[in-house]
């Protein structure tokens, strides 16, 4: 029998929060493989919260009668955003967006709604008057029906 993620997801919500976390994804396969992946309110998200998160996941849920596999991770730096509150707590911070339609941009992370994200960056664009392009400052709104994927940027230093 296969477990659903309706009655995972109420299930598992208190000890997530608990851990000062929120859930980003729960994805259960047909052989009944679980994903819970969670994101961390502040800071980052360790391996004690993945296996306290496991640990209450298996007092809820006979494995034996189940018959399931559990996997409980971080979002990770290089998943995008699903949920609302990752944005919420990306604000400020370098983001990689991918447009549909192909156009990449790395831009900071001004602001987001249910269905937009404000992006701050510079271009060079063509300026009047000008031989040269000039480097222009952007804060636009884009919505995110336009958007295909929000990632972290992570930037190396040199």
């Amino acid at each position: 029998m296969s477990m659903k993620k309706e009655t995972i997801v109420p299930a598992i919500l208190p000890a997530v929060e608990a851990r000062g976390c929120f859930l980003v994804d729960v994805t259960v396969s047909a052989a009944n493989d679980i994903e819970v992946v969670i994101e961390k309110e502040e800071g980052t998200v360790d391996w004690d919260d993945c296996a306290a998160i496991d640990q209450a996941f298996h007092a809820l849920f006979d494995q034996d009668a189940e018959d399931y596999a559990l996997t409980v991770s971080s979002a990770g730096l290089d998943r995008p955003f699903k949920v609302f509150r990752q944005f919420e707590k990306a604000a400020g911070t370098k983001v990689d967006v991918r447009f549909r339609g192909g156009r990449r941009l790395v831009a900071t992370l001004a602001a987001a709604t249910e269905e937009t994200v404000t992006l701050q960056f510079t271009a060079l664009e063509t300026v009047e008057g000008q031989k040269k392009k000039q480097r222009v400052d952007h804060c636009d709104t884009f919505p995110l029906t336009e958007i295909n994927s929000v990632t972290p940027y992570i930037e190396f230093d040199k």
